[in-house]
């Protein structure tokens, strides 16, 4: 079989290059719209609009992220792909506040020219190989999808989120179902050859992003304010502290050691994939929740909503990352997760009397115990691993 010219080889493989890295800074600006969409359009509707929208620009830079598993970032063609992705996906980032209003054809346009840029590239980069058979079926379910996110845009606004939904579901769907088509063929997980340091790298790099991208958030709060006072500095040091711990938390039970657990695609597939889209979306919900507090000193059912939402979607991203990559499921995440919807509960009943700052402080003090705790087992677990 003839080689790849612009496939990654050897020891370099597994490199994050700079094109990727550049590739991910139009991702800060996705993050703020899309905390900005959340925090304009504080209602079930809304939080639904910013799920459906999330979904597109996280599948859009997780598709390019696995292309980028194959294809080497050091050669001018690939590099030149990445930067007609970036200005794509930089047009997605645009229209997301007006989405759901006149900006759905830029969104729609952008989001689909990604997603068929990127498979008919692959698909010449690897043709004769097994590659490029696997990205046409991608291919065939992204038009599959991408029927529904032309409906939703051309039909009247009241069919939009109704069609985009099933858009997303089809898109999310694809790998699941390996891109089997009846009559035409399929791409199952174990066809395509990934590597696990390249996607984990990929994917810690994108979560940091997602948390420089609540710093950013709340520093512009802080500055809109005009002066620091007292109660401010501490909602900011509470807030700075869950930013923190969730960072903590991460990083140790994801972090630098990508070698151990279930390396297959399918596992890697729901680690990747799946479960970081509950963390990343789980920390843009903290970045919101950390604004709405720094900017209102009354509580409203909208905050302790999003204030316990935030922790709890990134704990069920952890707990699908831990049954992908390791095949269990901790007992300290049901726990963390239990207490924080007591303590919703509770601040639901206490809403018209419990300060805001009190609040603040029983979910950081909830995700610091847990982040403590997964540090301390990590690094139990791994010193028990270097003595065998």
């Amino acid at each position: 079989m003839t080689t790849v010219p612009l496939a990654r080889i050897g020891h370099r493989r597994s490199e994050v290059g700079p094109v990727e890295l550049f590739f991910d800074l139009v991702y800060v600006f996705a993050i703020i719209q899309l905390s900005h969409l959340l925090i304009e359009h504080l209602s079930w509707e809304g939080a639904a609009q910013t799920i459906v929208v999330f979904a597109a620009v996280w599948w859009g830079w997780n598709y390019t992220a696995w292309a980028m598993n194959w294809l080497d970032p050091s050669r001018t063609p690939v590099q030149l792909l990445s930067g007609v992705l970036m200005l794509a996906a930089l047009g997605m980032s645009i229209a997301i506040p007006s989405a759901f209003g006149d900006g759905a054809w830029l969104f729609v346009g952008c989001y689909l020219f990604m997603g068929l840029l990127r498979p008919m590239f692959m698909m010449i980069t690897y043709r004769g190989h097994q590659l490029a058979a696997n990205y046409r079926m991608l291919l065939l379910w992204t038009l599959l999808a991408g029927m529904f996110w032309v409906l939703g845009a051309a039909l009247p606004l009241e069919w939009r989120l109704g069609l985009w939904l099933i858009a997303v579901l089809i898109d999310y769907a694809a790998p699941l179902a390996h891109y089997r088509i009846p009559g035409i063929g399929a791409a199952p997980m174990h066809q395509w050859d990934t590597d696990a340091e390249h996607l984990a790298e990929r994917n810690r790099l994108v979560f940091i992003i997602a948390l420089g991208e609540s710093i950013l958030l709340m520093g512009g709060s802080i500055v809109s304010h005009g002066q620091l006072t007292p109660g401010l500095a501490l909602s900011l040091i509470v807030g700075f502290a869950s930013l923190f711990v969730l960072w903590w938390n991460y990083f140790a039970l994801a972090g630098p050691d990508t070698h151990g657990g279930d390396s297959s695609t399918g596992a890697l597939r729901s680690a990747y994939a799946y479960a970081h889209a509950f963390m990343v979306l789980g920390a843009i919900l903290v970045a919101v929740s950390i604004e709405l507090r720094l900017s209102h000193d009354h509580l409203t059912p909208a905050i302790v909503l999003v204030t316990a939402a935030g922790p709890l979607v990134y704990l069920a991203g952890n707990l699908l990352f831990l049954r992908s990559r390791f095949g269990r499921l901790a007992r300290s995440r049901f726990i963390a997760a239990a207490v924080l919807v007591g303590i919703m509960i509770a601040a639901m009943l206490l809403i018209d009397h419990l300060p805001v700052i009190a609040l603040s402080v029983a979910v950081l003090s909830v995700t610091a115990i847990l982040a403590a705790h997964t540090a301390y087992t990590t690094s139990k677990q791994s010193a028990l691993d270097n003595r065998r």
